[in-house]
């Protein structure tokens, strides 16, 4: 009896829930997505999606990948399982960056506009929209869903917003021209890059006060995207013009290692496992995979034109 419905409870759990182990890629200036294997770093299928995608995201509950097609104003839903394009939704004017709530909403930065959307991606209901700095661009939520970070490029603020009130609770001056922002797993630490000043900043969530500043040493940085390591100790700083990928030791933001990959690398993507880093290296057209063990690349990938965001269904 208990194996019939151990048996049923398999049968009944929707697939749209299973991993597939995909890496998705907009490649800007294709307006399409590279679907990448991960087992075999190999492209599966390129999906047109409309003008200039560029934000990629994964529903909390694997059943989509989302994509900001900033040309259109619009986000494109892609089935992971059948690699199509399902359907599209506005998304507010110019949609750049985003990331995605763990109760499935959608926070979008409106570069054009100076301000931030949230949307329920399920009905395409505007929630909240949230006025910020000039050119926001980066889009960070904390773990447990209580703080959206939007970075101001053009206003170089990190806006901290409170959630669900969606009212800006602090605003902290950073470097100039604020990309990426990402928290620590605990949430009480951010760090955000700046691209034109070239370096990594630390602040404290809770009074806003910057704990530490590192300029990444190259006078070709201009750093955009930030990961967290999965187990808190590192950072991965995507070095923009200077063609690597920066390794800094989390608590005191010195500079561990330095990662030659392809030219004008910016988006990141880490597994869930924290084994490996994908880098999108725009100008080269192509995917770096980083064993993060060794610090190495291992693989690189032909994609489309210009591929800027990446994410992992897995």
């Amino acid at each position: 009896m208990r194996a019939l419905f151990c048996l049923l409870l398999l049968l009944l759990s929707p697939l749209v829930d299973a991993a597939t182990g995909r890496v998705f890629v907009s490649n800007e200036q294709d307006d399409s997505v590279s679907v990448i294997d991960s087992a075999t770093n190999e492209v599966i299928k390129t999906i047109p999606v409309g003008k200039r995608p560029r934000g990629v995201g994964i529903a909390p509950d694997g059943s989509a990948v989302y994509v900001a097609v900033s040309g259109d104003n619009v986000i494109a839903v892609i089935d992971p399982h059948t690699l199509e394009v399902v359907r599209t939704f506005p998304s507010g004017d110019d949609p750049e960056a985003f990331a995605v709530h763990p109760n499935g909403n959608i926070y979008i930065s409106n570069e054009e506009d100076a301000k931030a959307s949230v949307l329920n991606p399920a009905t395409g209901e505007l929630v909240a929209e949230i006025e910020v700095g000039i050119e926001p661009e980066g889009v960070a939520i904390s773990p447990d869903g209580s703080r959206v970070i939007v970075t101001s490029e053009s206003t170089n603020m990190l806006h901290i917003i409170g959630v669900p009130e969606h009212e800006i609770v602090a605003n902290i001056v950073v470097g100039a021209r604020p990309r990426a922002a990402t928290f620590s797993a605990d949430g009480s630490t951010a760090y955000a890059t700046s691209e034109i000043s070239g370096e990594v900043k630390k602040i404290d969530v809770a009074s806003g006060k910057i704990l530490g500043r590192m300029p990444l040493a190259d006078d070709k940085a201009k750093p955009k995207d930030v990961l967290v390591s999965r187990d808190g100790r590192q950072l991965y700083v995507a070095g923009g013009r200077a063609n690597r990928i920066f390794v800094l030791d989390a608590n005191s933001l010195e500079i561990i290692k330095a990662i030659p990959v392809g030219k004008r690398v910016w988006g990141l993507a880490l597994s869930r496992d924290g084994k490996r880093l994908y880098t999108t290296d725009g100008v080269d057209h192509q995917v770096s995979v980083i064993d993060t063990g060794a610090l190495d690349v291992v693989a690189t990938v032909p994609v489309g034109k210009f591929p800027w965001g990446v994410a992992i269904d897995d």
